[in-house]
């Protein structure tokens, strides 16, 4: 099932429907490969329609968010970068501080993590939303 089907099927359930405004952002987050801040994403929905405010690419955000179609993280700046991830089993984010490049990995390790957290604590780690800030290889100082 596309990321744009989950998307309709869950708006329907909460009694929403999909807004032209809507598909615009979710078509715009489609055409970005890297992390981008909200500022980024209402520039680019511009283009296409002066008529969708900031607020509105907001709380379409929000909505990707919650319906586990879009990650966000802090790169360091103090400010949400948000990505596109779709429809994917889960895994985590690796997100490079320096370009933003998103890297999707399988669980490996996290398993084990989830596993020990849940058998230790009793909490269920919600991997859709777990990322790694660092370096990647490209951003790497060389020699180290």
């Amino acid at each position: 099932m596309s990321c744009e089907e989950i998307f309709l099927e869950k708006l329907r359930k909460r009694g929403f429907r999909l807004t032209p405004q809507r598909e615009i952002v979710l078509s715009i987050l489609h055409q970005i490969d890297s992390m981008a801040s909200v500022e980024e994403i209402f520039e680019k929905v511009q283009d296409i329609s002066t008529a969708i405010d900031i607020s509105t690419v907001y709380r379409t955000l929000d909505l990707l968010q919650e319906f586990n179609l879009v990650i966000s993280t802090d790169l360091g700046d103090g400010h949400q970068d948000y990505k596109l991830v779709g429809a994917e089993d889960p895994h985590l984010h690796l997100v490079c501080r320096q370009c933003g490049a998103v890297i999707g990995t399988e669980m490996g390790p996290g398993s084990s993590l989830a596993a020990y957290y849940l058998e230790n604590y009793g909490f269920r780690v919600d991997f859709d939303f777990l990322s790694f800030p660092g370096l990647c290889k490209n951003c790497q100082p060389q020699g180290q």
